[in-house]
C-alpha cells in the first residue's frame, strides 16, 4: 500500500507499456537495421525519490534520443506478471525471450520459494524488456537480474535516515513516527525479497555503475547525472 501512494496508479501506466511494445513489434518487422539501445536500472533505499527521478530521467532520455522510453516499477511489473492475458500480450510483443533467461533462472532457482512461478514470469519480463532497451526499471531486483546484459547500466540511490523520514512523511502526509515505521517495514520486505529470490544483497555496491546520495542531489540533478553518464558511453 505505501508504494501505491507514492506513484501513479498501475492502470494509468499499462497503456504506455502496451503502446511501447506495439511500436517495438512494428519496428521488429521492418527491414531496417536496428541500433543497440540502452537500459537503465534503479535500485534504491525506501524513502529515496526514485520514482520522480526516474520520470525525469525518462523525459531527458527521450529528448536526447528522439525515441520513446518506458518506465517500469514494482507495481507495474507485478501487475503484468500476475495477469496471464496481459503477460502473454507483453511477451508476444517482445518476440523471443532473452537468451540469458534460462541461464539466470538456473542460477537463482535453488533459492526460490512458494512464489517462484510468479518470479519466473517477472524475471522473463525484466530480461526481455531490458534486452530490447530504451527502458528504465526501478527495483524488483532488476539491477541484479540484468547483470549479464551489456546494454544495461545500474544505479543506486541512498539517503540518510532523516532525509527518508522527511521525504515519506511529506509525500504520504503522515507524521515522522509513522514514516519511520513504514520505512523500516518496506525496507525489510525489499531486503527479504532480494535475499529469498536471488540470494544477493542489493546493498552490494559492486552491482552499480554509480551510487547517488539523495541528501545531496535533487531529482533533476540525479536524473541529469545518470543521463549524461549513460549517453557518454
Amino acid at each position: 500500500m505505501p508504494e501505491k501512494l507514492l506513484i501513479p496508479s498501475v492502470e494509468m501506466r499499462l497503456g504506455s507499456l502496451l503502446e511501447f511494445n506495439r511500436k517495438r513489434d512494428m519496428e521488429a518487422s521492418s527491414p531496417a537495421k536496428h541500433k543497440k539501445r540502452q537500459t537503465i536500472t534503479i535500485s534504491r533505499e525506501f524513502g529515496c525519490e526514485a520514482y520522480p527521478m526516474a520520470e525525469r530521467l525518462r523525459e531527458i532520455m527521450e529528448k536526447k534520443h528522439g525515441e520513446p522510453w518506458v518506465l517500469l516499477d514494482k507495481g507495474l511489473l507485478d501487475e503484468v506478471a500476475q495477469d496471464h492475458h496481459l503477460s502473454a500480450n507483453v511477451l508476444n510483443s517482445l518476440g523471443e525471450k532473452s537468451r540469458f533467461l534460462d541461464e539466470i533462472l538456473a542460477t537463482f532457482s535453488s533459492r526460490w520459494k512458494s512464489e517462484k512461478d510468479h518470479f519466473r514470469v517477472l524475471c522473463r519480463h525484466v530480461l526481455s524488456l531490458a534486452e530490447q532497451g530504451n527502458v528504465i526499471i526501478v527495483g524488483r531486483g532488476s539491477s541484479i537480474v540484468t547483470q549479464p546484459l551489456k546494454n544495461c547500466f545500474h544505479f543506486r540511490l541512498f539517503a540518510s535516515p532523516g532525509f527518508k523520514v522527511r521525504s515519506i512523511a511529506h509525500r504520504m502526509g503522515v507524521e515522522a513516527e509513522e514514516a519511520e515505521k513504514i520505512i523500516a517495514k518496506q525496507q525489510k520486505q525489499r531486503d527479504n525479497f532480494i535475499r529469498d529470490f536471488l540470494d544477493r544483497d542489493a546493498r552490494d555496491l559492486g552491482f552499480y555503475h554509480l551510487v547517488l546520495n539523495n541528501d545531496k542531489n535533487s531529482v533533476d540533478t540525479m536524473a541529469r547525472t545518470i543521463a549524461e553518464y549513460v549517453t557518454a558511453l
